[in-house]
């Protein structure tokens, strides 16, 4: 993400009110939702936008600031002030050293303690809005951390908004359960809205460790295809989709096989996002 496709000439100082680990102790991928306050009394934000976190360097490529922007994963509180981020912590390895590198965002946001400042920018946006009419269609379709804006829209469709008739599916990738952010045994949030008759949410889970999010969530959108086929020809069904790029290669093949042809869901697709009614956040 490049800093100049951003307005921060106003950043913000924030301030971590509480991090933890959202997955269990046992798993491999270590995952924090971080609670901050910003301190700018000025400060709101909407469902589904985003900030930006300033990292401050020098960086290893000669840059003063990384930037890097994080969805919101929690509906506004009562002082609007209050904003939750869902952060991995990531490591690379060089494929031709094979050293490995740190994320710089994200060891920079894991590592954090209570009490810690750091600053933002933003928020930017809305990437994730949600249809006025209560009787529309939503699917939900992420991976890893892109579960982070899905939380946030089911908590305001049945906290706030209420009386939603409209069917609203989730469909949502891991390689094992321990992964299943806010779906696990040691954090799941979204348990609270499995009672609600439009919700259900479809937990995607690897069959093979080493194979990957996309092959569990190809799987069960066929488990389902009949459904997430009527929905998608419905006029009043809005698609968002959340999380690794290589997500978007994998629903253009699920769905090509629930039209019949990659031509017709080409198609379809078009019509969705001319009636924006088909939303993307990927990185």
């Amino acid at each position: 993400m490049n800093l100049q496709d951003f307005d921060i000439s106003h950043p913000v100082t924030a301030v971590v009110k509480a991090s933890s680990r959202i997955t269990p102790a046992d798993s491999p991928e270590d995952v924090r939702e971080i609670i901050f306050e910003v301190q700018d009394p000025s400060f709101d934000y909407q469902v589904g936008q985003v900030i930006g976190v300033l990292v401050p360097g020098p960086h290893a490529l000669g840059h003063k600031l990384h930037f890097r922007l994080y969805t919101l994963a929690d509906t506004p509180q009562d002082n609007r002030r209050t904003i939750t981020v869902l952060v991995r912590r990531c490591n690379y390895i060089d494929e031709y050293s094979g050293e490995e590198y740190k994320g710089i965002a994200s060891n920079y946001l894991c590592d954090l303690h209570a009490g810690e400042r750091i600053s933002i920018a933003g928020p930017y946006g809305h990437p994730f809005e949600i249809p006025e009419e209560k009787d529309a269609n939503i699917i939900m379709i992420g991976m890893g951390t892109g579960i982070a804006p899905f939380r946030a829209f089911v908590k305001h469709i049945y906290d706030n908004v209420g009386g939603w008739s409209g069917k609203v599916r989730l469909f949502y990738g891991a390689r094992t359960g321990l992964e299943m952010l806010y779906m696990n045994e040691h954090r799941n949030d979204l348990a609270n809205y499995y009672d609600e008759e439009t919700f259900q949410a479809f937990q995607a889970i690897s069959p093979r460790p080493h194979w990957g999010e996309d092959a569990a969530l190809t799987q069960t959108l066929q488990l389902h295809k009949q459904e997430v086929w009527d929905m998608l020809c419905c006029y009043n069904t809005y698609v968002y989709i959340a999380g690794l790029s290589v997500i978007n290669t994998m629903l253009d093949d699920a769905f090509s096989e629930m039209a019949g042809s990659r031509d017709k869901w080409q198609r379809r697709k078009q019509e969705l996002i001319a009636g924006r009614r088909w939303t993307e956040l990927l990185y």
